[in-house]
């Protein structure tokens, strides 16, 4: 059986966390939600995700917050964020902390899907 790399997506945006998930598991990735940064830490499942797709903005500890927390527990997994904002400069400090892209919401399937192959790449 083939392994299917595990992407979890971070959004406090319910709509984001029922559609994304659906949409990376018709192309093969197994998907889980989490409503908070504090819920993915505490799930266990961060040694598992092969990618994290992670909200910028969210009530509680921020995107930027839980990739740094990460980084201190000694995970490094390839990291996409995603928002409704734009904001150049923010996207800018994203990239050089380590973040693969930064996509604005919505984005397109294609988008989201470049960009999880590109993560995967750096896995």
């Amino acid at each position: 059986m083939e392994d299917r790399k595990m992407i979890a997506v971070v959004d406090d945006d319910e709509s984001v966390r029922e559609s994304l998930p659906e949409l990376l598991k018709s192309f093969g990735f197994d998907a889980r939600p989490f409503a908070s940064a504090e819920a993915f830490l505490t799930s266990g499942e961060c040694g598992a995700a092969d990618c994290l797709i992670l909200d910028v903005a969210m009530p509680g500890m921020s995107g930027p917050e839980l990739q740094q927390a990460l980084r201190r527990l000694g995970h490094r997994i390839p990291i996409i964020f995603i928002t409704a904002h734009s904001d150049e400069k923010g996207w800018s400090a994203l990239l050089a902390s380590g973040a693969v892209a930064c996509l604005i919401k919505p984005f397109s399937e294609d988008a989201i899907l470049d960009a999880v192959r590109l993560a995967l790449e750096r896995e």
